[in-house]
Parts: structure tokens; C-alpha cells; sequence
């Protein structure tokens, strides 16, 4: 088979590769449909994010090396010893964060909650490749009503899932977004789809501002010519936001907000509200901490994605309750397009891309 990998930062290459020999509790899958999550993106050209440690060693000590590739579809074409919830012929998508089954919390039916265990496209090849043997316990059925390309969103969604989860909203709560790249959108439509009030999102493209307009969002606010927290305020007769989600944080060198975005929405929520931290910044960063201190503030992470988050994304897209079509700008057909689909995701701005970039192997 053909398959990408890793010889470097910034050197991928096309190699012919033995299709994968499938092991008891694994299927082998025909990858139909990949895309670069933004991290990977990062990651690719040796930008520091989420992991950069890990996969420098990794490059260093184990090179050439099948990375990066967890978000996909695919189809089932064999099942490994054991495998009792897929078939052949089965479309499927993952989650890319697995528990090991051996530490105290998996061993105590909290495997949900291990870091431990190995991550799709990190620990394990990735789906950058015309073949890959999945983990079954990795997996979930993609509903006929989804599309292939609709279906390689669907990890990402379950991030997002987990992240509007650990809100915990409470019906009618005003919501504030920055960012409106795939995370954010996605966040945006599952607030809106949890009982959230005022929906007010802020982003500085205005490809991603009218995209989120056009995906239900009550108040688009565009940061280049409007300062977003007087707009929130004024929005939310002066209190802030009820929960804010900061979606924009990062790299300036992929055209992310750097830490500026995490100020703002300090600056926008509300005194006892909360801040959920979707991003990844890539290297610490200060703040003012007495200030969440006197506010009462709460700044929180999300959990990792589980596969019930996983199969909740199935039923949200397949009812049309989160819509991931209108957000999918670029599709590259076949696999030698793989890098093509790596610099689009790197410079998402640059292309005006919302969703990362995909790739089309297979029809």
C-alpha cells in the first residue's frame, strides 16, 4: 500500500508500504476520507504545540514513521479475532485517545478518565495511508445519512462535545465564542443545540464570520473593526458572558490569536462565570491569576473524548442538529495531495479555509 511518513519536521514522503497485518480486537479499513487536524498541521512543521516533545523524540530515535492521521473515515474490509461490533463493508470513524486497560482508574471502569493509553496517528500509525488496522474500541458505526467527508469531522466534534459537556450549561446561558474555525463552529452549534440564550462569536476573517452567521450564531462580531469585549458587554447588559469558550488561541505563526484571545474572554465573562480552554497554546503563558480569584472566575479544560461523545457526534450530525458541510472548503482528491492538505490546514487564513483541508482516497 501507499503510506506517508515521517522523516522530519517539515519531510514527508510516499512510501510503498506491506498492508497491515490485522491482530485479534482490530479491523483492517480502506481510509476513504482524511484531513490534518490543526495541531497535526503545527506539529508537521515542527511549530510547538499539543505533543512536540514527544514526536521530536519520536522523529529522532524512530524515523521514518507512519504520524498524525486521526481524523478519517473508513471502510471495514476485514475483522481481526474477537472484533464482534463491525463487518465488512461497515463505514466507520474513531476516537484518536485510548485507554491503556491496565491502569488503576482502567481496571476500576474508569478508563474513560486514563491518560495512559496510546493515541491514534501518535502512539499508533495514523490513516495517512491507503490501509490502517484500527482498535475496535476505538470505533463507532458512520449513520448512512453522513457523508465520508461530514464522517472525518466527526473526532474533532467529539472534542467539541466534551468541551460544551464540561460547561455544563444551563438553558438560556448567553454564550461567547472566540474563534470560529472548525472548533469553534462546531462548539457554537452544540451550545445552541444545549439550550444556550445569546450566541455571540467573535473572529477577525470574514469568511469565518459569515460562516458563522449563516450557522445560527445571534451575534457575529468581527475583532479587526470592533472591540469584542465592550460588544459582549454591551450584548449582555454589562455582565459578560455567562460562559465563555476561547477557540483562537495559538501560534501567530499559523495565524492563530497567540494569548490575546484567553485576555478577551477574561475580560468578557461574567464575575462566577466560566472559561472553557479549548485551545493549545504551545508554551506557557501569563496571566493575571488574582484577577479569576477576585472575580470568582473559573477557568476550565475540557475532558478527553469518550466513544459515547463519539457516537453522540453520529446522532448530531445525522439529524442535521450540527451541520459540518457548509464549514468543509477544501477537498484534495487522492493520496499524493497529502502535503497539499497539510500546508492548506497550516495556513488556514491564507487559503480562507474553515475546516482543515481533506483528502479524498477513496470513492
Amino acid at each position: 500500500m501507499k503510506a506517508w511518513r515521517f522523516y522530519g519536521f517539515g519531510d514527508m514522503r510516499l512510501d510503498d508500504l506491506p498492508v497491515p497485518e490485522i491482530r485479534p480486537g482490530h479491523v483492517l479499513a480502506q481510509i476513504l476520507c482524511v484531513q490534518p487536524s490543526v495541531t497535526e498541521a503545527q506539529l508537521a512543521f515542527g511549530i510547538p504545540t499539543l505533543a512536540f516533545e514527544r514526536i521530536k523524540r519520536r522523529l529522532e530515535t524512530e524515523a521514518p514513521i507512519q504520524l498524525f492521521g486521526h481524523e478519517f473515515c473508513a471502510r471495514v474490509v476485514a475483522v481481526g479475532e474477537g472484533v464482534t461490533r463491525f463487518s465488512e463493508e461497515d463505514r466507520v470513524a474513531a476516537r484518536a485517545k485510548l485507554p491503556c486497560e491496565n491502569c488503576p482508574l482502567c481496571l476500576s471502569g474508569k478508563g474513560q478518565l486514563c491518560r495512559k493509553g496510546p493515541i491514534i496517528g501518535f502512539q499508533l500509525p495514523g490513516c495517512f495511508c491507503e490501509y490502517a488496522m484500527l482498535p475496535e474500541i476505538a470505533l463507532t458505526h458512520v449513520d448512512d445519512r453522513i457523508s465520508d467527508s461530514e464522517a472525518a469531522c466527526l473526532q474533532s466534534l467529539s472534542d467539541s462535545v466534551a468541551s460544551v459537556e464540561t460547561a455544563e450549561l444551563h438553558i438560556g446561558d448567553s454564550v461567547a465564542i472566540f474563534g470560529q474555525g472548525s472548533m469553534g463552529l462546531e462548539c457554537m452549534q452544540i451550545v445552541r443545540a444545549s439550550g444556550a440564550g445569546r450566541i455571540i462569536t467573535v473572529d477577525v476573517r470574514p469568511e469565518a464570520c459569515a460562516m458563522s452567521r449563516e450557522l445560527g450564531a445571534d451575534h457575529v462580531i468581527n475583532a479587526r473593526d470592533t472591540d469584542p469585549v465592550e460588544a459582549i458587554r454591551d450584548l449582555t447588559g454589562g455582565n459578560g458572558a455567562d460562559v465563555v469558550f476561547e477557540c483562537a488561541g495559538g501560534s501567530p505563526k499559523q495565524g492563530l490569536a497567540g494569548v490575546q484571545t484567553l485576555m478577551h474572554a477574561i475580560d468578557s465573562v461574567r464575575s462566577g462565570g466560566k472559561i472553557i480552554g479549548v485551545s493549545w497554546f504551545g508554551a506557557p503563558l501569563q496571566f493575571d491569576i488574582d484577577t479569576l480569584r477576585e472575580r470568582s472566575l473559573r477557568y476550565l479544560f475540557p475532558d478527553i473524548s469518550t466513544l459515547e461523545h463519539l457516537e453522540h457526534t453520529v446522532r448530531l450530525v445525522a439529524t442535521g442538529r450540527v451541520r459540518l458541510k457548509p464549514t468543509i472548503t477544501h477537498v484534495l482528491e487522492g493520496i499524493d495531495q497529502v502535503p497539499k492538505a497539510f500546508e492548506i490546514t497550516a495556513n488556514k487564513s491564507q487559503y480562507k479555509a474553515i475546516n482543515p483541508a481533506q483528502v479524498v482516497l477513496c470513492r
